[in-house]
């Protein structure tokens, strides 16, 4: 049997994988979020272990509020089920959830639900509460909702008011308040009757919210793939790569910005090392011996001597001048070569902390730039004792009305590093390509077409890095005590059922053509090598002649004469240096004689 191409393999594999979802499809969306719960609490004690997480059910007859020996007098909310408090979690709060969501193991009757609805102010009251003892001085704090309920209070006007006046007091302590609705088969969810009024969303929110929860069942594994995906996308942390840089415009025009690094390779942390060689995972602890500092100054060898430099003028080598950006010029966008990207852009934002009125001045050079199709060349030095660059200030648009789906990246200003002359390098000589032909572009561009993504747009946080999960998968089973996995999840795996089912045929009837057209290419070479040995053999080799330039050897007689007749400005670049070349080492040699 021929060996199959990689887009034919797996199919029964990926078969048997269908069946399995389709198995796990039937969870209920109570079960399906607080699975997601649980592997999200698996992800961030791992991943962000200085982050808290708190498990809060609504809608349960069980009340509970504080743990049993806190305050007696403390406030009890009907039907809100505090299951894990706001805090770092530990093994045994992931533990107690795996227990309650895989294991069935229910014997509190915690997930019985209540015959009357839970008030959403009480549940807004609550979180409030909680964020305000346990997280008073947050700077980031989010509030996850996940319901299929699209109107809890349909006949009571007063509830749903009271929920809008909790839900203001919660956004004016600066909680973000995040809603997952589970969409049904039977209903969509309308946010026009209840959650309009409770959520505080901006258009990009509006955006992303029509890409994720929908289940072909309304629960189940697909719902919670897609609840996943979603909450990791909305939990990547958004931290500065630099702020309060002054940004020079022009002289006497200076405004504050901040730098994001909007696409960066998450790699993995180690806060500590692990041993592994006795009964139990046991943590490392370090130790630190102290030993007398070298005083001796540090020796650098320059032009066959060595220079000695103090730690203060080491320091002061590295010091460029305070941070700044400024511009320098501008120029048309269409003069930036292909090749010029070496280092990744940073995207940078206007900052108020310095300089009020940044957020105008930086608007209005972003709408010019984009107006005149102009970059700004700029001399920036983002951090402190950084190498300083020169960046091209690239204008990035925003979505049009008739873009469809989320945008992946934000309009602004882009800091593009231009490269020095050792950072090009000339690349190889390369043989001549060959040209494709039209019926070879029109059938790739047929399986293009196929093969986009819905809506073509590609989401970066819904494929996480297959090596880094792995490393976390492993951490986690040691802190829980489980099996280490025997192989990885890797979401980065091309789909290739579906590719087969997709453009299987059309990718065989392309190789073919290929073939096709590469046997032709050779059979046209092989002849034109043929006619070339019936007509003189085989080429000689080109040597190349040796030459000598017409200004090496002078005299000074000569030379004088070639400048009274006007020879020298007639000679070329080549034959004036090694004229020079000759001069200076001749003097060189006269100098050595003398000191001998």
């Amino acid at each position: 049997m021929s060996e199959r191409e990689p887009w034919q393999r797996n199919y029964d594999e990926e078969a048997a994988e269908e069946e399995v979802d389709e198995a796990a499809d039937r969870d209920s969306p109570l079960i399906a979020a607080l699975k997601c719960a649980y592997h999200l609490m698996q992800q961030r004690i791992i991943s962000n272990p200085k982050d808290m997480m708190g498990v809060l059910l609504f809608g349960t007859e069980k009340a509970k509020f504080q743990n049993e020996g806190d305050d007696k007098h403390a406030p009890v909310y009907p039907h809100c089920y505090l299951f894990t408090d706001l805090d770092i979690p530990s093994a045994e709060d992931v533990k107690s959830l795996k227990s309650l969501v895989e294991d069935d193991n229910d014997e509190d009757n915690i997930l019985v639900p209540s015959k009357d609805p839970a008030a959403m102010a009480n549940v807004l009251f609550c979180a409030n509460q909680i964020f305000t003892t346990k997280a008073a001085n947050f700077g980031s704090r989010r509030l996850f909702v996940l319901t299929d309920n699209d109107n809890p209070h349909s006949a009571d006007k007063q509830a749903k008011s009271a929920a809008a006046v909790r839900a203001k007091d919660l956004y004016d302590l600066g909680v973000v308040i995040e809603l997952f609705p589970i969409t049904r088969e039977e209903r969509d969810f309308d946010m026009g009757k209840f959650y309009d009024d409770i959520m505080y969303r901006d258009s990009a929110a509006e955006a992303n919210m029509s890409d994720v929860l929908t289940s072909k069942s309304g629960g189940g594994l697909s719902l919670l793939n897609s609840l996943i995906a979603n909450i990791n996308s909305k939990q990547t942390a958004k931290r500065a790569l630099f702020s309060g840089v002054a940004f020079e415009i022009a002289p006497g025009l200076t405004i504050s910005v901040k730098g994001y690094n909007v696409m960066n390779r998450q790699k993995e942390e180690r806060s500590c090392y692990i041993w592994l060689d006795g009964e139990t995972p046991q943590l490392v602890t370090g130790e630190t011996t102290k030993v007398s500092e070298d005083t001796a100054r540090t020796a650098y060898k320059f032009g066959g001597e060595y220079v000695y430099f103090t730690p203060e003028e080491q320091k002061s080598l590295k010091d460029f001048g305070p941070s700044t950006i400024r511009i320098l010029g501008f120029k048309p966008q269409s003069s930036l070569p292909f090749w010029a990207s070496v280092h990744k852009s940073s995207f940078i934002f206007p900052s108020e902390e310095h300089y009020v009125g940044s957020t105008r001045v930086f608007t209005a050079l972003w709408k010019k730039l984009l107006a005149d199709d102009k970059m700004a060349i700029a001399w920036a030095i983002t951090r402190s004792n950084a190498k300083p660059t020169l960046v091209a200030i690239i204008p990035s648009r925003g979505r049009s009305e008739e873009d469809s789906g989320p945008q992946s990246l934000p309009a602004g200003l882009w800091l593009y590093p231009l490269p020095f002359v050792d950072d090009i390098r000339n690349p190889p000589d390369m043989p001549d390509p060959v040209q494709a032909s039209d019926a070879l572009v029109d059938k790739m561009q047929i399986i293009a077409e196929n093969l986009w993504l819905p809506n073509r747009a590609y989401n970066p946080s819904k494929y996480p890095n297959p090596q880094l999960q792995w490393h976390y998968k492993i951490l986690q089973a040691l802190a829980l005590q489980e099996e280490v996995p025997e192989t990885p999840e890797d979401l980065t795996v091309p789909k290739y059922n579906a590719i087969a089912k997709r453009v299987g045929g059309h990718i065989r009837d392309w190789q073919a053509l290929v073939d096709e057209e590469l046997s032709h290419v050779r059979k046209q070479g092989s002849l034109k090598r043929e006619a070339g040995d019936e007509e003189g053999g085989k080429p000689k080799k080109r040597t190349k002649a040796e030459s000598k330039p017409a200004g090496s050897g002078l005299s000074d007689a000569q030379i004088k004469a070639a400048n009274d007749s006007g020879g020298l400005s007639k000679m070329t670049v080549a034959e004036l240096k090694d004229v020079l070349a000759c001069r200076d080492l001749v003097e060189r040699l006269e100098e050595w004689a003398d000191r001998s």
